[in-house]
């Protein structure tokens, strides 16, 4: 199994750019596949990208062409590169492992999650 652990979150203004960092811990991380998901005050956990075990990945439509998910498989750590970030962008974001090669979209498909790095986009 694998242990995530968010790190990278912070404090920045509309139209800046933060890089998350996911590095998870144990065995194997070659057959994860890992996502980022959002949760907002109020609101429900929401899919943000995905990577398979290979590199292809995914994203939501609300963070296409802003957001970037990578992985160095070297360093056991995928990466979440956030430009142009929004208010609405606000969230805490947690990183998750599946122990399966696809895209997994949905949070019931991951196994194992961190505890999630607060992301503040101020206006």
């Amino acid at each position: 199994q694998v242990q995530p652990v968010e790190s990278g979150g912070g404090l920045v203004q509309a139209g800046g750019s933060l890089r998350l960092s996911c590095a998870a811990s144990g065995r194997a991380f070659i057959n994860y596949a890992m996502g980022w998901f959002r949760q907002a005050p109020g609101k429900e956990r929401e899919f943000v990208a995905a990577i398979s075990r290979t590199g292809g990945n995914t994203y939501a439509d609300s963070v296409k062409g802003r957001f970037t998910i990578s992985r160095d498989n070297a360093k056991n750590t995928v990466y979440l590169q956030m430009n142009s970030l929004k208010p609405e962008d606000t969230a805490v974001y947690y990183c998750a492992a599946r122990f399966e090669h696809g895209l997994g979209l949905s949070s019931f498909e991951y196994d194992y999650w961190g505890q999630g790095t607060q992301v503040t986009v101020s206006s």
